[in-house]
């Protein structure tokens, strides 16, 4: 199954159906940042970006579908839950296992902080999908999520005694309570150095931008010019 270019198979596409629904019915009542809408929305930036880099189709479909069906923020931080059931759920579909271990890696090493092992070698469905989340992230659509977490987890918009710490370990970045404001400094701001692709990161370039600009206008607003 899968090919480089835009046309799936029929059978591709009824893989893709039953998926798109199973991911719908896992997220709902997801978190506003990380629910179906998200996934929607990195599904078209991957496809977007693969329109310049050519990579498996029906693997960029099922890796960014399956992204985030359990994130481990929302599952006490256990990282296994989302690749099981990624893994049942293709398996029972009967899905070629080179494409099922393919979306496993991204689910296992897409986010921030998941560090893939030294031996890991990113393919191109791995590079698209990351940027396509990574510029969900980023602009408009990264400052409403970030805020909307942070309301979620009742954390201070800003607290000018509380400084960002952007060279955070892994363990220090999923423990942090620190105010929605800090994220940009300790993820956010850092996106755009980090692209993968060309697309990516032109894209990402215009949502870095605007993120600065809302900065500027929020310290003006708090009294800190």
């Amino acid at each position: 199954m899968g090919r480089a270019g835009k046309t799936l198979s029929p059978k591709e596409k009824h893989i893709v159906s039953l998926t798109i629904q199973f991911v719908k019915d896992t997220l709902f009542m997801a978190e506003g940042g990380h629910d179906w809408l998200h996934t929607e929305r990195v599904l078209k930036n991957a496809l977007k970006i693969n329109e310049t880099e050519k990579g498996n189709t029906f693997t960029i479909y099922l890796g960014a579908l399956l992204h985030d069906i359990a994130d481990s923020k929302f599952n006490k931080g256990d990282e296994t839950i989302g690749p099981k059931l990624a893994e049942e759920f293709l398996s029972k579909h009967n899905i070629e296992h080179s494409v099922i271990n393919e979306v496993l890696n991204i689910i296992r090493y897409i986010s921030f902080k998941n560090s893939p092992p030294s031996k890991f070698s990113p393919s191109k469905e791995f590079k698209i999908i990351q940027d396509a989340d990574r510029l969900d992230a980023l602009g408009a659509i990264g400052i409403a999520r970030c805020f909307n977490y942070g309301g979620f987890k009742n954390r201070e918009i800003y607290n000018p005694q509380i400084k960002p710490k952007p060279n955070q370990t892994k363990n220090e970045y999923k423990k942090s309570k620190s105010p929605s404001i800090n994220h940009f400094y300790e993820k956010l701001l850092l996106l755009k150095d980090n692209m993968n692709t060309k697309t990516g990161k032109e894209l990402a370039l215009k949502r870095h931008d605007f993120m600065l600009d809302y900065l500027k206008q929020f310290f003006n607003e708090v009294g800190i010019s």
